[in-house]
């Protein structure tokens, strides 16, 4: 059990104490990751940014989602899961989608590009894999951008979810495994979801750099 996100991030950032001379770029996914991300770029003295990817969630289940959509327009389906939803029905909830997704640019990257990844090793977390399609659309931007070697770091996923991107990318580090997973928030004694402030003020401490941690 990890106490927080907090805890999760420091044990992550441990795991991962071979990439701390490697110049890495640690890129969160926002919102529940970016705490994840904080702890792992300090540790390892790498830049820090929000990559924004979003869940493409089902019309009448909005908690479940068939794929999911990053930035730069990277588009992760489960094809077997929207085989009898409309075509025109999925280009609207990838364009509701879109829309957040400037949103979040706009308020919790205040507009600015992600980091120049080209050749260079990226992390990329999260606070945990349940299905991972906001992590495989993730993956498909860095590769778009041409990523030197591309990391996943996460302090839970289920052991079928993390066997797939041990094939899909150059290196995946997660903690825990359970062997009866039912969700991300199952290892973790202290679960909320994390709102746009939260967010907000983590960046501000990581750009302060001189501000320790309460």
């Amino acid at each position: 059990m990890f106490e927080d996100r907090k805890d999760a991030g420091k044990k992550l950032a441990a795991a991962l104490k071979d990439y701390k001379k490697k110049e890495a770029a640690v890129l969160a996914i926002p919102r529940g990751g970016v705490e994840i991300g904080y702890q792992v770029a300090k540790n390892l003295n790498a830049e820090f940014s929000l990559l924004i990817a979003r869940k493409l969630p089902f019309p009448d289940n909005p908690e479940s989602g068939f794929g999911a959509i990053a930035e730069d327009g990277s588009v992760f389906i489960f094809r077997e899961l929207v085989s009898r939803m409309p075509e025109k029905t999925v280009q609207n909830i990838i364009a509701e989608q879109q829309e957040e997704i400037e949103r979040r640019i706009s308020i919790l990257r205040k507009g600015k590009p992600l980091p120049d990844i080209s050749g260079r090793t990226v992390i990329l977390t999260d606070d945990g894999l349940a299905m991972g399609s906001t992590m495989r659309a993730a993956v498909f931007l860095c590769r778009n951008r041409g990523a030197g070697k591309i990391v996943v770091a996460v302090p839970v996923s289920s052991a079928l979810v993390a066997r797939e991107f041990r094939g899909l990318v150059d290196d995946m580090i997660v903690l825990e495994t359970p062997p009866f997973f039912r969700a991300v928030a199952q290892v973790y004694r202290n679960w909320y979801d994390v709102t746009d402030l939260e967010v907000l003020k983590i960046l501000d401490k990581w750009h302060q750099k001189g501000e320790t941690d309460s």
